[in-house]
């Protein structure tokens, strides 16, 4: 089916054009300029391989954004546009599924922290959007990737790759592996705590990267983006990732980190991530907030670490050690949170 085949069945018209955004990394994103409606739009083909329920996302976003619109949210949405016969989702003869979103005009976006106060206004930002989006009575969010913050699951699955892995990999990944298993104990509280009920179920983003916000030409935050990992969870995960992103001085792939924490950024976006959020939080999540930290990232590392010894068949690799350098990068990472935390 024809790219303007699907547009049409959002707006009505063939008349526009379409760009392809190669920046995304998982859902296969154009621009669409409709000439006859003087609008812009994305247009995006899901990844069921990653998403495997594409109305999940959908119903999800919808939700998310009543609760926004009703909250006093003082930054702009991006909202799902239906198609002519009123569903938000359309099913192409491939059994490709296809969405198109609202555009926001004159935004950047940053693939990294640039300075201090990015960061800053970026978790100020993502700590207005979990404030408002947790009320008392949580609307029915649905899980869009099952088992995506299951630490058990990742530990059981990091094992079973060490029992089935290459002897190259094995021998290659040795100075990790032993990092790894040392640090073993460290996801044993989170399990725990989540097991006993102690962390309240809230909705997260689910992937609070810098890069999922929209900025003005002055580097002002003007919308959250990218809700398609919203779930329920807690809390402490999405300030452990933003923590895990907003800190590394150095991108992820870097092998050679050394020192590449930074505990001025890390003190910055925790002051911003509370602004907003401090009243709501729990005893249990205010006190957990720099264990969450080290748990986001060591959880990060062992994916990684897991897909490298798995063969890398999930993470997209452009060389053989590729996920080996992100896990690296991850170590150094926590090493560099944990000295600033005075922990051995």
């Amino acid at each position: 089916m024809e790219l303007k085949t699907i547009v049409t069945g959002f707006t009505g018209t063939e008349n526009c054009t379409i760009t392809p955004i190669t920046n995304g990394l998982i859902n296969t994103t154009s621009l669409v300029e409709d000439y006859d409606a003087d609008e812009k739009f994305i247009l995006q083909k899901i990844n069921t391989q990653v998403f495997p329920f594409p109305e999940i996302i959908t119903n999800n976003h919808i939700l998310i954004n009543s609760l926004l619109e009703n909250g006093k949210y003082p930054l702009e949405l991006v909202k799902p546009k239906a198609t002519l016969s009123g569903s938000f989702i359309i099913k192409d003869e491939n059994g490709e599924f296809w969405r198109m979103l609202s555009f926001i005009e004159n935004t950047k976006t940053f693939f990294k922290i640039p300075d201090i106060k990015t960061a800053y206004e970026s978790a100020k930002a993502v700590g207005s959007f979990l404030n408002t989006i947790n009320p008392e009575h949580l609307p029915d969010i649905q899980p869009p990737i099952p088992d995506f913050i299951n630490f058990e699951k990742r530990i059981s699955d990091y094992q079973i790759s060490l029992q089935h892995a290459h002897p190259d990999l094995l021998e290659n990944a040795e100075p990790e592996i032993e990092i790894m298993n040392e640090l073993l104990f460290l996801p044993e509280k989170w399990i725990e705590m989540e097991k006993e009920g102690i962390l309240p179920k809230r909705i997260i983003h689910g992937d609070p990267n810098v890069r999922n916000i929209l900025f003005d030409e002055t580097s002002r935050p003007l919308a959250v983006i990218d809700l398609d990992t919203v779930t329920i969870s807690t809390i402490l995960y999405d300030f452990g990732d933003i923590a895990r992103s907003y800190t590394n001085t150095l991108d992820e792939d870097n092998g050679d980190a050394d020192n590449n924490f930074n505990p001025h950024i890390y003190r910055t976006v925790k002051d911003g991530f509370l602004l907003s959020l401090k009243k709501k939080l729990t005893f249990e999540e205010l006190e957990n907030l720099d264990y969450a930290a080290q748990t986001v990232i060591y959880i990060q590392a062992i994916r990684f670490l897991t897909d490298y010894l798995n063969g890398s068949t999930y993470y997209s690799t452009k060389y053989a050690e590729h996920n080996l350098d992100r896990t690296r990068n991850q170590l150094q990472l926590l090493k560099g949170l944990r000295k600033y935390l005075r922990i051995n």
